[in-house]
């Protein structure tokens, strides 16, 4: 099976990035250097020909080469779902990010049309230890990947949010300035949590019977006041407590994922540094995994520091099973040898900087 690819990257006045050009065939890849040479950049950049904020979610001003702060651009050319495309980001004169499509200018979600990313970057070995917000917006992301739609949902729930709640700090108490908007926020809520839901069950049919070395994640949705029926009663109902609190209190918004080390029985937060990292990355494989099921092409992963706390054994079976997917992962790390057992069945990059800029060169491992 072969995968979706980015197969030409261009990148200007990004981050460290001058201007860069790299080509790639499909095979995995591996970018190594030291820390600051800009490997992450080369990342957040193909992050970025996906919807949203990229795998940094940073603003698009924060992404230009300082201290010209001119704009920057990525131009990809790309083997996506059914076609080939040329697909353009970029932002300029403090202006928010724009996307162009073979020379169009398409609305973000179109980008979801044409290829499907997974990512896992180091902030998210403490997923399991931190706030809830961060498993939501991991779920949220996994959930985007299988149904480009999930983001329109959550954009309309939260804005309808925001509007009530600042009713709510008003101390506005007519009922009919809530009506609309508690509807609007049970009809998105529904489709949002319906959305997590199949995923959840998407991932764990992935982890079924694969065989991994990574240890299979048992999941489950929690919502810590319970999920009603019908949210715009529920809603409703909870006016007094929730303008007492000047937020709302109830619905998909807080809504956290819990997930467990099934084989010892274990729940994540429990979980050791290195069986939390190999949770996250087994997730990832599923991801892939179901998308590489619906699609018959397998999604693009980036991975940034992906051989942290993985030993020797596990770093060469992550490699295998990515090439087995048939999936063009792009790697990050500080050490060639971390990819001595990818070999030849992979593109190795070298990044340096020099005076800085950074320079991008392929090597052979």
């Amino acid at each position: 099976m072969s995968g979706l690819a980015i197969l030409a990257l261009s990148m200007s006045h990004f981050r460290s990035h001058r201007a860069a050009r790299l080509g790639f065939d499909g095979r995995p890849v591996a970018l190594v250097g030291a820390n600051g040479a800009g490997k992450t950049n080369i990342l957040e950049a193909v992050s970025l020909l996906s919807p949203g904020r990229g795998l940094r979610r940073a603003g698009a001003e924060d992404l230009a080469r300082r201290p010209e702060v001119i704009g920057w651009k990525v131009v990809a050319e790309v083997a996506g779902l059914s076609a080939a495309h040329q697909v353009e980001s970029w932002a300029e004169g403090g202006a928010a990010r724009q996307v162009r499509i073979d020379g169009k200018l398409a609305p973000q979600v179109a980008l979801a049309r044409i290829l499907r990313m997974v990512w896992l970057v180091p902030s998210m070995d403490r997923l399991w230890i931190e706030a809830a917000e961060g498993r939501r917006r991991f779920l949220d992301r996994m959930v985007l990947s299988f149904a480009p739609d999930h983001a329109e949902a959550v954009i309309a729930y939260e804005k309808a949010m925001r509007d009530r709640n600042r009713l709510l700090k008003d101390q506005v108490t007519d009922p009919h300035w809530y009506g609309a908007l508690e509807a609007q926020m049970a009809a998105s809520g529904a489709q949002i949590v319906s959305n997590r839901a199949l995923t959840v069950a998407r991932l764990l049919a992935a982890q079924e019977g694969a065989e991994t070395v990574f240890p299979r994640a048992g999941l489950a949705i929690i919502d810590p006041e319970g999920a009603p029926d019908d949210l715009a009663q529920a809603l409703a109902a909870n006016r007094r407590r929730d303008m007492a609190a000047g937020r709302t209190l109830i619905g998909p918004h807080r809504a956290d994922l819990a997930a467990e080390f099934v084989a010892k029985g274990v729940a994540a937060d429990q979980c050791s540094t290195g069986e939390q990292k190999a949770l996250l990355i087994s997730l990832i494989l599923a991801n892939a995994r179901a998308l590489a099921a619906d699609m018959g092409r397998a999604p693009i992963l980036l991975l940034d520091e992906v051989a942290a706390h993985l030993d020797a054994g596990r770093r060469a079976a992550l490699y295998d099973e990515l090439c087995a997917l048939g999936a063009q992962a792009i790697m990050t790390g500080t050490e060639p040898g971390l990819f001595d057992s990818l070999g030849a069945r992979g593109q190795t990059f070298e990044v340096t900087e020099c005076d800085g800029q950074s320079e991008i060169r392929e090597i052979s491992l």
